[in-house]
């Protein structure tokens, strides 16, 4: 009787350590990849440090020193109450990085098991999946996600939602795209053909190998989800003063834009700083993982 490679066989297994090796080389030799990745994990770790880093209370005023240009007692300057610009930054990507995460979260958990009925089962589930999905594409992300917001009620909580539920369906169209490659794949048949129910072939042999598509979208979600938070703070949709937030930064600097260009200056810089470190880290992801969509 002969024996059949199974997808946990030694010999499968020394691939897979082949591969995974050949793409870590891959990205560490991808100087824009690790560039983008060290300065998201710069962001990261001040965002989680924010209370430890901060120089001042973000919230705390001091009119003797409203708008205060960048010195030694203030890098950032201050802001027309006399609070820490720098102090605000690091709180304000703290709101950025918690919605751009968990706003991810949440489009995978909806998304992901959708593409993958529609996929795998197709007719009517891939109908009525890709029905939804089309009519919520037919509407820009931010003005998806403003149009939620706006139905939702102001609040952190709520931009969330709004933005996390205006990404699933891009990560419908990837999971279904790659349930639909991997599902006639010769694994994917051994598997049937060898009894496993569709619950096994699902979570146990189509999605472990989808996770590279999938990670690269994550990687592109997150700026895209920090983006929108900020513009939904600025509309005064998101996070509501004095809590701090960039785009209540951005707000809140419109009417001194000549007499204190920093206040707008700086959270911008750091919005744009940490939407391109994302996108550099996910294009180099996509390079590695999924070579099919890379852009060189």
């Amino acid at each position: 009787m002969s024996t059949t490679v199974t997808p946990t066989s030694p010999t499968r297994t020394r691939l897979a350590r082949t591969v995974g090796g050949a793409r870590t080389r891959a990205l560490l030799a991808n100087r824009l990849a690790l560039t983008g990745g060290a300065v998201a994990a710069l962001f990261v770790l001040a965002a989680v440090f924010a209370p430890l880093i901060s120089p001042y209370d973000p919230a705390q005023a001091d009119f003797e020193n409203a708008l205060a240009q960048p010195g030694l007692s203030h890098w950032l300057g201050t802001d027309d109450l006399g609070r820490d610009q720098l102090s605000r930054v690091f709180h304000g990507l703290r709101a950025s990085l918690q919605v751009g995460l968990l706003a991810v979260v949440l489009a995978f958990l909806v998304g992901v098991p959708l593409g993958l009925l529609a996929g795998y089962y197709g007719r009517f589930a891939d109908s009525t999946v890709s029905r939804i999905t089309e009519t919520m594409l037919a509407f820009p992300f931010l003005v998806l996600a403003v149009g939620l917001a706006a139905i939702l009620g102001p609040s952190l909580l709520n931009a969330t939602i709004a933005i996390g539920i205006s990404q699933v369906p891009a990560v419908i169209r990837i999971t279904r795209a790659e349930t639909l490659r991997l599902k006639n794949v010769d694994f994917v048949a051994a598997a049937i053909a060898g009894g496993g129910g569709d619950g096994t072939v699902l979570f146990r042999h189509i999605l472990p190998n989808a996770t590279s598509a999938l990670t690269v979208q994550a990687t592109v979600g997150i700026p895209t989800a920090i983006i929108g938070e900020a513009l939904l703070s600025f509309l005064g949709l998101g996070v509501q003063p004095p809590e701090p937030s960039l785009g209540v930064m951005l707000s809140s600097a419109q009417s001194f834009l000549a007499a204190a260009p920093w206040m707008a200056v700086f959270p911008g810089l750091a919005i744009v700083a940490a939407t391109l470190a994302f996108n550099l880290l996910g294009d180099g992801l996509r390079d590695v993982l999924d070579p099919r969509g890379a852009t060189r």
